[in-house]
């Protein structure tokens, strides 16, 4: 049965969108077949990690939430030679980033219960092993009815007081919609940072373990979201923390 996967942060500028491509590449290049769904419709973008031009899509989520095509009409191979070569699929059903589009959603919404069948269909069309969620950051009803229907959330944070009190209010709220399991990420640290002591303050915090701590890296910024990072420098400090989140999913 497939896994369904959110990654989700409190704050806006986490990483979260980088990490949740970069998870999903991992998964898929150890030869399981990975959807990414872009339910972050109100500010969409994963699709530029992707290599995807927004002009050439001729079907995103939106077009499956407002009727006009089934989701997996909407879902685009996006699978690297990594990925081909371990016999693993990597689709992409992404969010429409025009204006307009945008405007629409934020006017009509949509019916978070499509969402719910639209796993399912895809799960089938594709064969998928897991789907993982990039949702909109913070609290809206949109994600948390999503929230409410993974197995797995992936929590993102940065070592920052506002980080640290939002996260707060995400994962008891993410216990009490009994979501399964709970995986931590903090991103974004230090150099010189104690990570054992980190570490700990957020176990202790949050009473969930941390399933990677993700360094500050220039190389990251350098990519400027042009490639996966995880592909770019598989032997990177980074990378393998990825790879220790990837295996805390599949576990």
């Amino acid at each position: 049965m497939a896994k369904i996967v959110a990654v989700h942060s409190f704050r806006g500028g986490t990483g979260k969108s980088n990490t949740t491509a970069n998870l999903a590449t991992a998964i898929a290049a150890l030869g399981h077949r990975v959807a990414v769904i872009d339910t972050d419709i109100q500010s969409p973008g994963i699709h530029v990690l992707f290599g995807l031009d927004q002009d050439t899509l001729k079907h995103t989520l939106n077009s499956y939430l407002w009727g006009d095509c089934a989701i997996a009409d909407a879902a685009y191979d996006v699978s690297p030679e990594a990925v081909k070569q371990a016999n693993g699929g990597l689709f992409l059903i992404p969010s429409n980033a025009g204006a307009e589009a945008i405007t629409r959603i934020l006017h009509e919404g949509y019916d978070v219960r499509l969402l719910r069948n639209g796993f399912r269909d895809l799960v089938q069309a594709l064969n998928l092993d897991y789907i993982f969620i990039d949702t909109h950051p913070g609290l809206n009803e949109e994600t948390l009815l999503c929230v409410a229907i993974v197995n797995i959330l992936v929590v993102i944070l940065r070592p920052d007081k506002q980080d640290f009190q939002g996260t707060a209010v995400m994962v008891d709220l993410a216990r009490k919609l009994r979501v399964p399991k709970i995986v931590m990420v903090v991103n974004r640290i230090l150099n010189n940072t104690d990570l054992e002591a980190l570490r700990q303050q957020i176990e202790a915090n949050y009473g969930e373990s941390v399933a990677g701590l993700f360094p500050n890296c220039d190389e990251m910024m350098q990519l400027a979201s042009s490639d996966l990072f995880y592909l770019r420098h598989p032997d990177h400090p980074l990378s393998q923390e990825i790879t220790s989140v990837a295996q805390a999913v599949m576990a």
